[in-house]
């Protein structure tokens, strides 16, 4: 699994792992982000089952796996979260936060030792060794709880599925040709994001914030002016739409 650091903060690390060129074909490809402090760290959207073992291997390569206190979940679908029970065994005194609406589908993975946090539907922030993290409501997008993580000192949004694109596990990290890309995300945000309302107050919200990188859960990671590009691509798309 290819471990890349996104931010170059001092104090603290943003690393995306995925890439994973040993996870079986036939399972979609997915991005973990990992924020490492002194003290501390917090895995986003584990990840699947399948994978667990490599984000195991992946995350004592950066920190001691005690050191992981905090985990997220975006919403409840398995390549999100099913890696749970297995991180359970592994993170007997974690905390995951995650929406309140999916506590009691996501206690299904298998939660005996790490203890939920539910995140109620306006969004709320943490702190984390002096880090703060927000999260930002990003219902329907595609899951009916959904959040996005925004780390306002790295300038970092999290995004989950939203500028997702479906790419082999060995395309680059970042997006290069923002307009060759559209066609790798089309087809995913109207198929899978069921309400142009819900987008536009999604786009509404984060267009006030301050993002030099935004990070989906599938695909690359926008940086730079490519963000404001995909804000203004997201907005004029149709979603909800399914071809005859």
């Amino acid at each position: 699994m290819k471990l890349t650091k996104i931010n170059k903060d001092k104090s603290y690390h943003w690393y995306v792992l995925g890439r994973d060129p040993e996870k079986p074909q036939a399972i979609i490809d997915t991005n973990q982000y990992l924020v490492v402090t002194a003290n501390k760290a917090l895995i986003m959207d584990p990840g699947g089952i399948e994978i667990f073992s490599s984000m195991l291997a992946a995350v004592v390569k950066i920190c001691p796996i005690e050191q992981v206190t905090h985990l997220f979940a975006s919403h409840q679908d398995p390549d999100i979260i099913s890696s749970l029970g297995l991180w359970d065994q592994a993170l007997p005194n974690a905390t995951l936060h995650s929406p309140w609406l999916w506590e009691g589908f996501i206690r299904h993975f298998g939660m005996s030792n790490i203890s939920y946090s539910a995140i109620p539907d306006g969004g709320e922030s943490i702190k984390i060794d002096g880090v703060q993290l927000t999260f930002i409501p990003a219902h329907y997008l595609h899951s009916s709880g959904n959040f996005n993580v925004y780390d306002e000192e790295a300038k970092i949004l999290m995004s989950g599925d939203i500028g997702a694109a479906l790419e082999p596990h060995d395309a680059p990290m970042y997006v290069e040709d923002f307009d060759s890309h559209c066609d790798k995300m089309r087809f995913f945000h109207q198929r899978w994001m069921p309400s142009n309302k819900a987008k536009s107050r999604w786009i509404e919200r984060v267009s006030k914030l301050e993002i030099e990188q935004l990070c989906p859960q599938h695909g690359r990671i926008f940086r730079g002016d490519d963000v404001k590009r995909f804000l203004d691509w997201f907005d004029k798309l149709e979603v909800g739409l399914v071809e005859d």
